[in-house]
């Protein structure tokens, strides 16, 4: 728990994924497309991937991957953050986090 805490500070948006994930991929892909440059962390390329998938459903990811953090805040998994994005609520949060300047 501790470790997600860290990585999730080190920057204003990042993304806890598996490389084979298709959902993941999509969320990836909505925040280049909208000019911000994510940390992304695969965790089915790190030797603790499987024990950070759990504290990650710990925190209440209903799936453990895609995980969004903003701003050091686990914000949700795709369902939130495509429902964010539609509602315009996202382009905000990634201002106040410092992620996007425009």
């Amino acid at each position: 728990m501790d470790r997600i805490a860290k990585l999730a500070s080190q920057k204003a948006v990042v993304i806890y994924s598996k490389s084979t994930c298709c959902m993941c991929h999509a969320i990836k892909r909505l925040f280049y497309e909208q000019g911000v440059s994510p940390m992304i962390h695969e965790l089915d390329e790190d030797s603790r991937g499987k024990e950070m998938e759990w504290a990650l459903m710990r925190l209440g990811c209903s799936t453990a991957v895609p995980a969004v953090f903003i701003g050091g805040e686990f914000v949700g998994s795709t369902n939130t953050i495509m429902t964010l994005h539609l509602n315009g609520s996202l382009k905000k949060l990634l201002k106040d986090a410092g992620a996007l300047w425009l």
